[in-house]
């Protein structure tokens, strides 16, 4: 990246303008600020994850034992359907919104989204959606588990089915929403120095993230209301008993339900490359080539589907093409990874929360994707469908990258977002607690699927207890570790040490305003002097290249 023109630069010691926050009413409100939407998309987000990781608490407490001491079996099978549908739905997603409303016009230098009433209408669309669906499971909760595979849901649980689809239906718009803003917003509300490959590499993962949703979330929203069609107006699209297929949903599901895993982590791909150039010190390794993988991952995203579907009856010609398929998408995730790791080879790396979570989320994130590469493999697949393998690499690859990414990301920009520090030994002891409980809890589900515990159960034999007490301490660790991210996130909030403008000496736009941003964000709209991470290379000459600044004092790193 080339140098195109000057930029006005704040220094670290800029004192925040007079009468430039909020009141605490304003995120009650309808609201058109992308700051206020996008602190709203956050905190509903994280109200949804409490509610999503008590569920799976209940969830791992009936599991430490083979017998039903706590709930039904047919009650687990609820659980189990609203925990996925929470954590999925009402709590990555949002915090990827979140994420994306609140940091790409600052980004761009940008004043707001391309479509603020739009943005506004997408975000109030969750509150509804996220009611709806906890209170299905009042409501007949369905006892097939996933409530939308038919034909079993054809015929239990009608009413809550109803519901489920609904607030589905509900928040897929406010995705669909979502997304035709950020794609326009990022192409055409660009400050005019910024080309495409000026951008920050978070804007280039919400451009494939965008995509994806415009392609696939349509599809969803297909099959769920042909559904919804089979189960009150007794159509049969999907029910074998009239003539309908339900592999045929199985397709429209997953052709969704794949891509959306792409959804869920490209945001936090973007976010972790921000991250680990600022606190590393150093320039992106590869920077065209981690932007072009996103577009590259947003195209194989949407041909991987049927891996899904191996044990469906899929033809052998079929499986060997999404076998491949699935293989090489591993490519583009690859670059990233080696990307980001000679990034932070021989950095000047300082160890603040954001990027020990980061380098969790690294660690993680490829536990999870080698695992998906044996899953990829057609026979391996088969021997270990519907077991707890799946469910330990799939939550290696949603707790681990996504979780992981959203708390990376909160640590770095609560002090664009509020004005505030937040404190680092609150910090480290969550991110140890959550590393710690992350891997005691699904570790060992990697054996149990290859002993052959199903999932989707609440029953299973007693050679399997051991490894379940385990997964069940480990998710009381992960309960716990919360504590310290509430504490530490609203005490900062009120009473945290005043941020500087750009605490960490990034310099990518929304560093060079004002923490919090002015309503505007900008006083004039600024143009481009560096690249957004041309670290080491002299341009920060009022600042100490060799400090860090935390706590609202500089810090040598190390």
């Amino acid at each position: 990246m080339t140098a195109t023109a000057e930029r006005k630069t704040l220094s670290s010691e800029t004192p925040l303008l007079l009468g430039n926050e909020r009141k605490w009413t304003d995120y009650f409100g309808f609201s058109t600020d992308h700051k206020v939407i996008g602190i709203q998309y956050l905190v509903t987000a994280f109200f949804f994850y409490l509610i999503g990781g008590s569920l799976a608490t209940v969830m791992r407490t009936e599991l430490a034992t083979p017998a039903p001491d706590i709930v039904t079996p047919d009650v687990y099978n609820g659980l189990l359907t609203l925990h996925g549908t929470v954590m999925l739905f009402l709590w990555i997603v949002p915090a990827g919104a979140g994420l994306a409303n609140y940091l790409i016009p600052l980004m761009i230098g940008a004043r707001d989204m391309a479509f603020p009433r739009l943005n506004a209408i997408a975000f109030w669309l969750i509150p509804p959606s996220g009611l709806m669906l906890v209170g299905s499971f009042f409501f007949e909760p369905p006892q097939a588990g996933w409530t939308s595979y038919p034909p079993l849901s054809l015929t239990t649980g009608m009413l809550g089915e109803g519901i489920w689809i609904m607030s589905l239906l509900i928040g897929g718009t406010a995705s669909i929403l979502g997304g035709i803003n950020f794609l326009v917003t990022i192409l055409k509300m660009r400050v005019p120095s910024m080309s495409l490959t000026d951008m920050p590499l978070f804007c280039w993962a919400m451009i494939a993230t965008s995509l994806l949703i415009l392609i696939s979330t349509p599809v969803l929203a297909g099959a769920l209301i042909l559904l919804s069609f089979d189960l009150f107006a007794g159509t049969a699209f999907f029910n074998p008993t009239g003539g309908g297929n339900p592999v045929v949903y199985q397709h429209m599901f997953w052709f969704y339900s794949h891509p959306a895993v792409y959804i869920f982590v490209l945001p936090l791909f973007g976010a972790i490359s921000e991250v680990v150039s600022v606190h590393a010190r150093k320039p992106i390794f590869g920077y065209r080539a981690i932007a072009y993988s996103s577009i590259v991952i947003s195209f194989l995203g949407l041909i991987v589907w049927a891996h899904h579907m191996f044990t469906s009856g899929t033809p052998p010609w079929l499986r060997m093409f999404f076998m491949i398929t699935t293989m090489v998408i591993a490519v583009p995730t690859g670059i990233k990874v080696f990307g980001w790791v000679a990034t932070l080879w021989r950095g000047k790396i300082a160890y603040t929360s954001a990027m020990l979570f980061a380098m969790g989320f690294i660690a993680l994130f490829l536990i999870g994707g080698i695992s998906g590469v044996m899953l990829a493999a057609v026979p391996f697949d088969i021997h270990v469908h519907d077991t707890y393998f799946v469910v330990a690499h799939f939550h290696y690859v949603l707790f681990g990258a996504s979780v992981f990414g959203v708390f990376m990301a909160i640590y770095h920009w609560f002090p664009k977002m509020t004005g505030r520090m937040m404190n680092e030994t609150w910090g480290r002891i969550h991110f140890a607690l959550t590393f710690a409980g992350m891997n005691l809890t699904f570790m060992p589900m990697h054996e149990l699927g290859l002993m052959g515990m199903n999932r989707r159960i609440a029953l299973y034999d007693p050679q399997f207890t051991d490894l379940n007490v385990l997964a069940t301490i480990g998710s009381y660790l992960m309960a716990v570790s919360t504590i310290p991210f509430l504490i530490n996130a609203i005490w900062s909030w009120r009473y945290g040490p005043k941020a500087p403008a750009n605490p960490w000496r990034a310099l990518t736009l929304e560093w060079q305003t004002l923490s919090p941003p002015a309503i505007e964000n900008f006083e004039e709209l600024p143009v481009l002097k560096t690249g957004p991470y041309d670290y080491g290379l002299g341009y920060i000459a009022e600042e100490d290249p060799e400090e860090l600044y935390v706590h609202g004092t500089p810090i040598p790193a190390t």
